[in-house]
């Protein structure tokens, strides 16, 4: 009998084996097929990166090749006798620097580039707040009035600037006279009180679209169930205004304000194209002291000390207002 038993366990015992045989090379080729998939993607993703660094590298080269290359050797001139033309240089240490901090003329143009950077400053963030928060409250025609006060942003500064020119030496003084205004009789650029805020206003007039844009994309953000329940609580347009727009655009006003101040140091093309710095050096702001130094003058190197000079300060004015702008530039 246990014979017999033996001999009738013996076929369910290879069938068992055979299937944990077919089990077990089933479970392996599994095994391996997701191996050569997973390898397959890995094998993909290099690739890609591979492609997406092949994509960078002419930029990257670009970007060293014209500005990085750029700056180093602007500063190494700055420590020369450099003139811009002739090859060969002495190496004078920091004379260049000595003699532009005695100079009133560099004085005169840093100051006049920060109080030109202020007025910019102030009259583009107010000017395109107020024009942000008016075209978003359109309800037709939205798009159309958009577009039109993104115009001067298509138009170049020189051409612009020019335009200007012709009206505050033609136009204005006849509405001056018109109106019997004597300050408005004449040209705002021919007087020294007048000039820098007239510059000022072309090119805020002109600068004023980019930040609008920007401002318009910050207020689309704000839930509108925020005003509503404002509204029920009784709360005035100005303090909706201060306690719900504002705390939602402190990081689109501070992109803007680091914006605004760069294009307020860096100004050239509107003060030079309409008074060139004048009258009596009254909008000559550090870029055309730059210009004039270098290719009038021929004083590269002094020229490049000025630039770093010019560099140091706008490092220094964006550090500080992302610092003190930092804290409140997100919302909890």
């Amino acid at each position: 009998m246990e014979d017999g038993g033996s001999v009738k366990l013996l076929p369910s015992l290879a069938f068992t084996a055979v299937l944990l045989q077919k089990s077990f090379s089933i479970m392996c080729s599994g095994k391996a097929k997701g191996m050569d998939i997973n390898m397959k993607r890995t094998s993909m993703k290099i690739k890609g990166a591979y492609i997406y660094f092949a994509f960078t590298v002419i930029p990257a080269a670009l970007y060293t090749f014209f500005y990085v290359i750029s700056v180093i050797n602007g500063i190494r001139y700055s420590f020369t006798d450099w003139d811009g033309m002739s090859m060969e240089y002495h190496y004078v240490g920091f004379k260049n620097y000595r003699m532009l901090f005695r100079n009133p003329n560099f004085w005169n143009s840093l100051k006049t580039t920060l109080l030109y950077s202020c007025m910019l400053v102030v009259s583009v963030i107010l000017a395109s707040l107020f024009l942000a928060i008016s075209l978003n409250s359109l309800k037709c025609f939205k798009t159309f009035v958009k577009s039109i006060f993104f115009v001067p942003a298509m138009i170049g500064g020189v051409t612009i600037a020019l335009i200007w020119d012709q009206l505050f030496y033609r136009v204005v003084p006849m509405i001056g006279q018109f109106l019997g205004i004597g300050w408005l009789s004449q040209s705002l650029l021919m007087t020294g009180k007048t000039a820098l805020p007239a510059v000022v206003f072309v090119q805020a007039w002109q600068a004023v679209a980019m930040p609008t844009v920007i401002f318009i994309a910050g207020l689309q953000q704000i839930p509108e169930e925020q005003y509503e329940s404002a509204k029920i609580d009784g709360a005035t347009a100005f303090a909706q205004f201060w306690y719900i727009t504002m705390p939602y655009l402190l990081p689109t006003v501070t992109v803007n304000l680091v914006l605004t101040i760069k294009q307020g140091f860096t100004s050239f093309d509107f003060p030079y194209a309409m008074t060139g710095g004048g009258p009596v050096r009254a909008t000559e702001v550090i870029g055309i002291l730059i210009y004039n130094d270098a290719f009038k003058n021929m004083r590269f190197s002094v020229a490049n000390a000025e630039a770093c000079v010019l560099f140091v300060v706008v490092a220094a004015f964006s550090l500080t207002q992302l610092k003190l702008t930092g804290k409140g530039g997100g919302r909890e």
